[in-house]
């Protein structure tokens, strides 16, 4: 080696070093390829330069010198693992911008990427030497790429992971401002903010599903071009979000609206509501965290929504129930107390609701010393209407009872007062008569109701003389009375609609002919014997099926 070469490796020597001393001073991906494409450039006087990295699993130019913005964006798009040389379309390129000479950067473990140098100044071509020199350039430039690239990556996952904390303490204060809330309005207020804060949003909607209708809560759509195009839709099947792709392919209305994105509120698998967002002021797009953020914000607000919405119905519920005890304590107190005890009569009498509060009525009132009055109703209809419409029959019973009408005048008079007072169709079935202790007789009235029967020596009659059905309309027939002479061991059955029309699982009927053999079996018995024998059959007969119906029932035994 001459001393002409020995002073040209030196300088290449001190070149190098220099160079590695610049490269690995700084961990910023420009500095290190502007100074790559420099050294290159001034070290073989090349005309243009391109550095290109791969940015996944596509080579990608990064830096570039002496070509026009133009040419760098035809840069064809290359995949790492292709040969280069032999791609045609990078061929072209390479020829149409006179490039010459193409090496990879390569570290340890893979490519990072190719540089790309253009013809020299005075056209001569590159020597071993200078291919040689370059490939070390590159090799010393690889580990700080490398090492570059990861901490921008790492950056990048900082950033992330940065966001997402800040996310999740939104989210966690959050939780704490939306349990504090007891409107709906105010709800969706704190959600609405909490997603302009994140991301900029100028148009915006919250709604939720109630039964057959949207509500909205929050909106700067217009609300009823929204709810139009809303109607138009099925949401409640979507569980995941509607991109902007999505709007424009199958919801066009919304789109016309300047809907974006569209995120669900779900609860417990099902869809509750939907937030819905415009164009971002930044016109960013919507990312797979942002979405999650927002899918998150909206599930905290749809739960404070169902909390309240449950909270609002237990205690409407405990109000209604509080109010019902209180009817059903009245009603208790409208049916009589005890049974008066008689010297030719024993009488036994039961009443199970079906609700807190029921229409089936019975009395027993003293008239004087030998007479009394029985009576029965059964009121259309349950809950608190059917038992104030009790307690006015009641009422009237008990008023007509002590001016000692006859039956039937009386009867056409209590009609005529219920059908002023009853409003929504209701009626009511009624039975009542007048017992006679000295001559063991009872003079009745049936205004359709289930006919009682009157059991003796093994046969039944049914006692069904009488007229229409109170409240259907005013007295133009006179109601029709009979009178009965009665027997020692008698019975009489009164009974609501409730006894024989009880359901079981099967969803089949006790039947009038099963009381009715039933009656005849038990006839020998008390009175008592007789109620509590037919109740129990009832009942076992339901098997704990809930009932529509009240059960009410008066049995008199002549003694």
């Amino acid at each position: 080696m001459n001393d002409t070469e020995n002073i040209k490796v030196k300088r290449n020597l001190t070149a190098l070093v220099d160079f590695s001393r610049i490269i690995n001073s700084s961990l910023d991906l420009d500095f290190i390829l502007n100074n790559i494409l420099l050294t290159c450039l001034g070290k073989f006087f090349a005309t243009k330069g391109i550095v290109a990295l791969k940015i996944n699993g596509t080579i990608v130019p990064k830096s570039f010198k002496g070509l026009s913005v133009e040419a760098i964006n035809k840069f064809p798009k290359l995949k790492s693992g292709e040969g280069l040389i032999e791609n045609p379309e990078f061929k072209n390129y390479l020829s149409e911008n006179h490039i010459v000479t193409i090496e990879k950067i390569s570290s340890s473990q893979e490519c990072l990427g190719i540089v790309c140098l253009g013809e020299k100044l005075n056209k001569s071509p590159f020597t071993a030497d200078d291919i040689e020199f370059l490939r070390t350039i590159l090799n010393i430039s690889s580990s700080a790429i490398h090492n570059s690239i990861m901490i921008d990556e790492l950056k990048h996952v900082n950033r992330s992971l940065d966001r997402r904390v800040h996310r999740l303490n939104s989210l966690f204060e959050l939780s704490k401002e939306f349990g504090m809330f007891s409107e709906s309005t105010k709800v969706a207020r704190l959600l609405v903010y909490s997603v302009i804060g994140q991301f900029l949003v100028s148009k915006f909607a919250v709604i939720t599903f109630q039964p057959g209708a949207i509500e909205i809560l929050e909106s700067k759509f217009d609300n009823a071009e929204l709810t139009r195009a809303l109607n138009g839709y099925d949401f409640t099947s979507y569980e995941n979000a509607i991109s902007k792709d999505e709007i424009t392919n199958k919801f066009y209305d919304l789109e016309l609206l300047g809907v974006d994105l569209i995120v669900p509120m779900q609860l417990q698998g099902e869809t509750k509501g939907l937030i819905l967002l415009g164009k971002r002021i930044n016109n960013h797009s919507y990312s797979e965290t942002d979405v999650e953020f927002i899918y998150s914000v909206g599930s905290l607000a749809i739960i404070s929504l169902e909390n309240r919405r449950l909270f609002k119905e237990a205690l409407e519920k405990q109000k209604l129930e509080e109010e019902l005890e209180i009817a059903r304590g009245i009603q208790k107190n409208l049916l009589p107390h005890s049974i008066p005890k008689y010297n030719n009569f024993e009488i036994a009498a039961v009443n199970i609701s079906s609700q807190h509060v029921g229409g089936d009525y019975y009395d027993i009132i003293s008239l004087n010393e030998n007479n009394f009055c029985i009576a029965i109703g059964d009121v259309s209809g349950k809950g608190v209407p059917a038992a104030l419409l009790m307690a006015n029959i009641q009422a009237f019973l008990r008023v007509i009872c002590k001016h000692g009408m006859d039956l039937a005048e009386a009867t056409g008079i209590i009609n005529d007062l219920i059908t002023s007072n009853i409003t929504d169709g209701k009626f009511i079935t009624f039975f009542w008569g007048m017992l006679d202790e000295v001559n063991k007789t009872i003079q009745y009235v049936n205004a359709g109701h289930n006919p009682p029967l009157l059991i003796r020596k093994g046969k039944i009659r049914k006692l069904d003389k009488g007229g229409i059905i109170l409240g259907v309309m005013k007295t133009f027939t006179p109601y029709l009375t009979e009178t009965v002479h009665l027997l020692k061991e008698d019975v009489i059955i009164l009974f609501t609609d409730g006894v024989t029309e009880a359901k079981n699982f099967n969803d089949e009927e006790f039947s009038d002919e099963k009381l009715e053999s039933l009656g005849l079996k038990l006839a020998s018995l008390a009175a008592d014997d007789i109620l509590q024998n037919i109740k129990n059959e009832v009942q076992n007969f339901a098997k704990g099926t809930l009932q529509s119906d009240d059960i009410t029932m008066v049995v008199i035994k002549v003694l």
